[in-house]
């Protein structure tokens, strides 16, 4: 069945990935994220795509992206909500400024785009909403605490929303990255607002960026609540959550890059 798919931080990394995992005959690919020219180059390698760049920390922006989005398609079918930034920084380093803008970026922009397009999925009664957590999303660690908060509260959020959900077929999912091959950690904000603008050894030798859209497709069509991607770091989700004194112990002696 032929789908309208929503993808923000559709440009590059994860986002990307996905909008080429969805490209099958039919679906249209609505690609929205910050810088135009990287869109269309995405946009280009797809069979049926729609560039509507968008800034989602905007949330007049939003307002007008649902709009021209519910005129043009009438509906979206999945909403895939990737725009993110990570962090690289002492919580001593980090500004209030720059710790407002993780939380707008990767919690405030999540939650506003998904409560805009909401009242499409509730006409239609279907829909699957996906917020892109992180392994960071289910435990704190070093030069990462904004952008870990960040990402445990879109955990609270989504678990919500699917319990008020719970009556309908429209499903929430919550995915849980931990270290892909993506230039993450090279766009990650120091605490300045500065790039980090360095490849973490860990994501240079992490999951190749393709067989984590592939993993994240297949988990939607499950429609599954959380879906966790990655390598070695993914066992200390389990092992926070059940014996959280070994998970301590363990992060303290792994290096944070």
């Amino acid at each position: 069945m032929n789908k309208i798919i929503w993808i923000t931080g559709a440009g590059t990394g994860i986002g990307k990935a996905l909008a080429l995992a969805y490209n099958e005959a039919g679906n249209t690919i609505i690609l929205s994220g910050r810088k135009k020219a990287q869109l269309d180059e995405v946009a280009n390698l797809l069979s049926n795509p729609y560039v509507l760049p968008l800034d989602v920390v905007d949330e007049q922006a939003i307002a007008a992206a649902v709009a021209e989005v519910e005129a043009k398609y009438g509906q979206v079918d999945i909403l895939i909500n990737n725009a993110g930034v990570s962090q690289r920084a002492l919580v001593t380093e980090t500004t209030n400024d720059i710790g407002r803008q993780l939380m707008e970026v990767n919690f405030f922009g999540s939650i506003h785009l998904t409560k805009a397009v909401l009242p499409l999925m509730l006409k239609r009664g279907k829909g699957n909403i996906v917020g892109m957590s992180s392994a960071a999303g289910k435990f704190g660690f070093p030069l990462r605490s904004y952008y870990a908060a960040s990402k445990h509260a879109l955990h609270g959020f989504y678990e919500a929303l699917g319990l008020e959900l719970k009556n309908t077929d429209i499903h929430t999912t919550v995915v849980c990255p931990g270290r892909i091959k993506t230039d993450i950690s090279k766009n990650a904000l120091k605490g300045d607002g500065a790039a980090h603008a360095e490849m973490d050894p860990g994501q240079a030798n992490g999951i190749d960026v393709d067989v984590c859209a592939a993993k994240i497709k297949q988990g939607i069509s499950n429609n599954k609540e959380e879906i966790y991607i990655g390598g070695s770091e993914i066992a200390l989700i389990y092992i926070k959550r059940y014996i959280p004194t070994l998970f301590r112990f363990i992060a303290k002696r792994v290096s944070a890059k």
